[in-house]
């Protein structure tokens, strides 16, 4: 356990913040008169046993104009602040942490007023985390930690993804697979953990952030509700904004609807239609095969950014393409099936799904593909039976999205001076040590699933039934018609 005798404030106390909370407290040793908790919602009954033993929970909304009054009061100097909500501007929020050196840990990049009226390129993470590096330049490396998006995903999934790299590499030298001069460079990218040049080695063309929710339970969705097992405000923002993806030197043509970056990495596209409408083929353990939304998530940029490999004029000559690929659970699909009849407008009632969850496992991970083993996933099978053992009132979603909030803060704590940090700057062997009792079964392994299998054209007159003799062209990944 982790000794912290500063003061940590908790922003915001929904479905992940009431998970994350017991774990902080298991991981890090501090008194709890030194923690409060923000919402704009009351929910002192919800968090009443821990302000019973000392805990501070104040119900205030933070606005634009409130922000710097509220954490004054609330966050103080070698201080933690854990940013669980949702809608408040991380430029913001960020920027004031570094200034008064206190230790920051967030899930996602907000923006104080998400739903007004954008391009395609200003509703993008990409353009939010261009504004956060624009930010970041007025701060030294060396600054207080802050870890930006460190949940599941993102978050865990980057750690995973490194996993999996050296994995399929390890299996590759094990079994002599390879050239000798490959071997080499193999070994040689392993050994100093140079992930970029490791993937670009072993020929991975396609990451999927793939994940299947089974979990399900005996109190059906009603009619004009929506049901999750996570945030369901975060959801709709994220899942009607474009879907966004890193794009792979190896994509011969872009996909209908696409836009590029004008400046930045340039790492990424952007298509003009929402992330839950836009459906891709991926492959998960135990279900198989799934088809998932490509819903916009922050390890779409920075995980494609950090394998890119780039010549001496910074010209990018490797990087390949990252996506998220997400089924929700049944009653989630349902949600969203009515939700669009609803022209976007939120249900009245809306429910995370907890004690009446009866069966159902999150199995969420990263599939990388196009290596000598075709595919390998890497990743987390977590039942509600384990989630239950371990955390009782909670599912297995918002348990695997704590896991990487509290492996985060526990890095910041041992680190508190390494700056704004996305997921993939942090080690994979420190964060999956401290996640990994929560994850259920933690796999890693080979598949033979490429798009092109169990491929059945039902209307071969449709010219979008034509593939590409490329097996990892995002075109093959496409639904059939």
């Amino acid at each position: 356990m982790t000794r912290f005798n500063n003061n940590i404030l908790v922003v915001g106390y929904g479905a992940v913040s009431q998970c994350t909370l017991p774990l902080l407290l298991k991981h890090v040793e501090v008194s709890p008169e030194k923690i409060t908790v923000i919402d704009f919602e009351d929910k002192k009954e919800q968090i009443k046993k821990y302000t019973d033993k000392g805990m501070k929970f104040k119900q205030i909304k933070i606005t634009p104009e409130n922000l710097e009054s509220v954490l004054s009061e609330n966050a103080k100097s070698k201080g933690l602040l854990v940013d669980l909500a949702w809608n408040i501007g991380a430029n913001d929020i960020i920027g004031y942490c570094q200034k008064n050196n206190i230790l920051y840990v967030n899930t996602s990049v907000e923006l104080w007023d998400p739903d007004e009226p954008k391009t395609v390129f200003d509703k993008t993470l990409y353009t939010r985390h261009m504004r956060l590096r624009k930010m970041s330049k007025q701060f030294p490396k060396d600054s207080t930690t802050a870890v930006i998006e460190h949940g599941a995903n993102p978050g865990l999934i980057s750690h995973f993804t490194k996993k999996a790299l050296l994995d399929i590499s390890e299996r590759l030298i094990y079994e002599k697979d390879v050239s000798g001069e490959s071997l080499e460079k193999l070994a040689h990218y392993r050994d100093r953990l140079d992930f970029p040049r490791l993937a670009q080695e072993l020929g991975v063309k396609v990451i999927h952030c793939s994940e299947r929710d089974t979990q399900i339970t005996n109190k059906p969705k009603e009619v004009d509700e929506f049901v999750n097992t996570w945030s369901i405000e975060g959801f709709r923002e994220e899942g009607t904004a474009p879907a966004e993806m890193g794009w792979g030197t190896h994509e011969k043509e872009y996909p209908l609807l696409a836009h590029t970056a004008t400046h930045g990495p340039k790492n990424q596209i952007f298509l003009a239609r929402m992330g839950i409408n836009t459906w891709i083929r991926s492959w998960v353990p135990e279900a198989g095969e799934i088809e998932g939304m490509i819903v916009r998530h922050g390890e779409a940029f920075t995980i494609s950014d950090k394998l890119s490999v780039r010549n001496g004029n910074r010209e990018r000559v490797y990087g390949p393409t990252v996506h998220y690929a997400y089924m929700p659970c049944h009653e989630a699909l349902s949600s969203l099936v009515e939700l669009k009849a609803r022209r976007y407008k939120m249900q009245r009632k809306m429910r995370i799904m907890t004690d009446e969850i009866v069966s159902g496992k999150d199995i969420l991970g990263a599939l990388v593909m196009g290596h000598a083993y075709n595919s390998w996933w890497t990743g987390s099978s977590l039942s509600i039976e384990e989630t239950r053992k371990i955390l009782p009132g909670q599912n297995a979603t918002t348990l695997q999205v704590a896991a990487g909030v509290v492996s985060a803060v526990k890095w910041a704590i041992d680190n508190p001076k390494k700056g704004i940090c996305v997921p993939d700057d942090l080690p994979h062997n420190y964060i999956l040590n401290i996640a990994k009792p929560y994850l259920g079964d933690l796999i890693s392994i080979p598949s033979d699933w490429t798009p092109l299998k169990n491929r059945k054209v039902y209307f071969p007159e449709n010219p979008d039934s034509k593939t590409d003799g490329d097996t990892w062209q995002f075109k093959n990944f496409l639904p059939l018609p």
